[in-house]
């Protein structure tokens, strides 16, 4: 081979090297991922308007901030941390907010508000799956729980994931293996577990979800003392479904965020299967003692397990949609 040939060969090859170099540099700066701060040159002040507008409506309606919570978990848990709870049903599927496993979520109608006022001032820019995280962040915050530093950049899912939903949603009934393995699933490790599990510090539950426990007979594993408060709120074996009838999970701080769950817990007053079992589990027990003793080791263990859930298989970069309500899919609206 002579030597032009070599030069023109070798300057192929390294045209093709610098090539696969630039497209992955174009991809990567297209798609850094998650990161802190996402919006700072897009929308800086998309950060801002969303604690402004939890903070609205919490002086308005304090249980938006259990519902901010409780929705982290049952979007990012399933599957992405991308919306896709936020969808209302259509003819051809069914929402993830209907299923059972959904029960009593509420207030989604709010999340519209928060976005419709980060679109006013940067319209088609953030995602509903953000907004999601970050009024969750907040909503903590607003329970008195800690401030948690949580990245952006997600995008939106264009579909309902209802289908799959019991694959991935543990049932308060389910085991602590079944539970334990859901969250392992996610990179949620024991203690992790345990400190989300503290989120049953605050809100309320349905007694249809308690009466298994109080009709026909009293379940023995409860403190008796509870028993009666429970039967209280709950005088029905069958509650009235007109009625929202209901126990709060801890009736001491039931607007705060702390560790006053974990004494509940070891003391017999847990109100779900699920409650009891994190608190005599041979696997759970130890750490539920340790937050029990400790706020600042209960909201640390808690900051990281809800960090690792929001970045739970994210859609960015160019996958997913920047929806333009939070309720609808695009090619919908």
């Amino acid at each position: 081979m002579g030597s032009k040939a070599l030069i023109f060969f070798a300057l192929l090859s390294f045209s093709a090297v610098s090539s696969l170099k630039t497209a992955s540099a174009a991809e990567n700066e297209e798609d850094p991922g998650l990161v802190m701060n996402f919006y700072k040159d897009t929308c800086p002040q998309a950060e801002d308007i969303i604690k402004e507008q939890v903070r609205l409506l919490y002086m308005r309606h304090k249980n938006t901030a259990f519902s901010w919570l409780r929705n982290i978990f049952h979007d990012c848990a399933v599957q992405s941390c991308d919306a896709s709870l936020l969808l209302d049903s259509t003819r051809r599927s069914l929402s993830e907010k209907e299923m059972d496993r959904s029960f009593g979520m509420r207030n989604f109608r709010y999340i519209e508000t928060i976005k419709e006022a980060v679109e006013r001032e940067c319209p088609g820019v953030v995602s509903c799956a953000d907004i999601l995280v970050l009024s969750a962040r907040d909503g903590i915050v607003s329970l008195g729980g800690p401030y948690i530093p949580l990245k952006t950049g997600r995008r939106d899912g264009r579909k309902s994931r209802a289908e799959i939903l019991e694959e991935y949603l543990p049932d308060h009934n389910e085991s602590m293996s079944v539970v334990l393995d859901r969250f392992a699933a996610m990179g949620i490790d024991t203690p992790g577990l345990v400190a989300l599990l503290g989120s049953h510090s605050v809100g309320r539950t349905h007694c249809v979800k308690l009466v298994h426990r109080l009709y026909p007979e009293v379940d023995p594993a409860l403190n008796p003392d509870h028993v009666e408060h429970m039967l209280y709120k709950c005088p029905d074996s069958i509650p009235d479904p007109k009625a929202v009838q209901y126990v709060r999970n801890d009736r001491g701080t039931p607007m705060v965020l702390d560790n006053n769950y974990y004494r509940n817990i070891l003391d017999n007053k847990g109100l779900l299967i699920v409650d009891h079992q994190l608190a005599t589990d041979k696997r759970t027990k130890p750490y539920v003692k340790k937050m029990a003793k400790s706020q600042s080791y209960f909201f640390k263990e808690f900051s990281r397990a809800i960090t690792i859930l929001s970045e739970n298989n994210p859609l960015t970069g160019s996958k997913g949609e920047i929806r333009k309500q939070c309720n609808v899919a695009n090619k919908l609206h």
